[in-house]
């Protein structure tokens, strides 16, 4: 049976714009509820408890994990995945209690610029000029939005930074195994592997949460694992060209959240470099899918690992 988004099946772009911005409204939700639990629980507590206690928006998937085959190869890249996601979520929760929403929501959009060095130097693509040129627009969206030297710097930016690296290996992975696996497989894998990686730094710096905490950390969880969910379904859906403009309104809509129930005053040179950034990811999209369409036997969901 092919399953959606693969070699044949047509894409729906509409479909795919709608899930990605499903997807964001998730992850904003998610920002927002972390945001309030603050630094009440430690960082990798928190994220800990994200994923422990959304073991149970898991249940329905098991059937479908239970059945999959997967080969040697494909458990070490699951392993690796959530390996990586592991620590870039550690650094976000982090982040979070330390800089306002819509810088992280900024600074997170690296991550894609992140796969595509990371593809050239590691995979073995062409970084041709335009990808050259764009990769340095974002960066500079990215000095735009830090500033430094014009402003003191917090440990939450260092840690976003680490992050977006992080989250980068972890999206170019995911999107690879979202062409061979549901999505149901692939955000339940690394979903129940994460808490793994994050075990043995927990231990040593864990407090007994309060019933408040524990009911916001599920609210957590459920907006994270619906956001990977529909994510991964805008991935099979559509090719990122069509859906990567529509990441562009989780700003908007962490910037209204942050000056609404945070008090963060909008910053124009986040929203300005953010913008920088979505536009280079986007540009590198558009051109990606046109090589594509160039190839002699062309899938717009395939990904070069």
């Amino acid at each position: 049976m092919t399953p959606p988004g693969a070699v044949g099946v047509p894409a729906r772009p509409l479909v795919g714009l709608g899930w990605m911005v499903l997807t964001g409204l998730c992850f904003v939700g998610v920002q927002a509820v972390v945001k309030i639990v603050g630094d009440a629980v430690p960082a990798p507590q928190a994220a800990f408890l994200r994923f422990v206690l959304g073991i149970v928006f898991l249940l329905p998937m098991l059937a479908q994990l239970a059945r999959a085959r997967l080969s040697r190869r494909d458990w070490g890249l699951f392993g690796v995945r959530s390996a990586l996601h592991a620590v870039a979520v550690l650094f976000w929760f982090y982040a979070m209690t330390r800089i306002p929403i819509a810088e992280v929501t900024a600074m997170n959009y690296l991550a894609p610029i992140v796969v595509t060095v990371g593809a050239a130097l590691f995979l073995g693509e062409k970084l041709a000029v335009r990808r050259i040129a764009a990769v340095g627009v974002a960066l500079c969206g990215a000095l735009l939005i830090l500033r430094p030297g014009l402003r003191a710097l917090d440990p939450g930016h260092f840690a976003m930074l680490v992050a977006a690296v992080c989250f980068g290996g972890s999206y170019l992975l995911a999107k690879s195994l979202s062409a061979r696996f549901s999505p149901n497989v692939v955000v339940c894998l690394m979903s129940l592997m994460v808490p793994v990686f994050l075990l043995p730094v927990v231990i040593p710096i864990w407090i007994t949460p309060t019933l408040a905490d524990l009911a916001a950390l599920l609210l957590v969880a459920a907006f994270a694992t619906a956001g990977h969910y529909t994510m991964m379904l805008a991935f099979r859906a559509a090719p990122v060209s069509v859906t990567q403009p529509a990441v562009f309104l989780q700003l908007v809509w962490s910037v209204i959240v942050g000056a609404v129930i945070f008090a963060e005053p909008p910053d124009p040179f986040v929203i300005g470099g953010g913008g920088l950034i979505v536009a280079a990811v986007s540009f590198i999209a558009v051109r990606e899918t046109i090589l594509r369409r160039r190839a002699v036997t062309p899938n717009p969901h395939e990904t070069k690992i």
